[in-house]
């Protein structure tokens, strides 16, 4: 599902729907978290929680110091929940240019993440 909600990243940002695709982004890298959740834990059910610095330190993994600070940024783009005048911060934020070097960060992470699951 992290793979096709990738396509789907691809395609909102390729429409100028900038907030929608980094909101998905934030989708992929809690799929893959939770992924990790699973294959590290003995209860293989993961939190019902949309935190990803939580995610990832419930997980055994071990990323660069730079890719866990880019958890924290992804994880102010899970905008399901928020209050309208965050998100229209955010919609202001999310120009193509800003998003598109988001969504190169967000792959080298998800291509970080993919390497060690089975």
């Amino acid at each position: 599902m992290a793979i096709r909600d990738w396509q789907t990243v691809l395609a909102l940002h390729e429409t100028h729907q900038n907030m929608q695709a980094l909101f998905f982004v934030h989708l992929v890298i809690e799929k893959l978290l939770k992924a990790y959740f699973v294959k590290d834990n003995l209860e293989n059910t993961p939190p019902v929680t949309h935190n990803l610095e939580g995610l990832y330190n419930q997980s055994n993994l071990e990323l660069d110091p730079e890719l866990i600070e880019r958890l924290s940024i992804i994880n102010g783009w899970n905008i399901e929940g928020r209050y309208q005048d965050y998100k229209d911060k955010f919609y202001k934020l999310c120009t193509d240019e800003y998003v598109k070097e988001k969504i190169l960060e967000a792959n080298e992470l998800m291509t970080c993440l993919l390497q060690d699951l089975p």
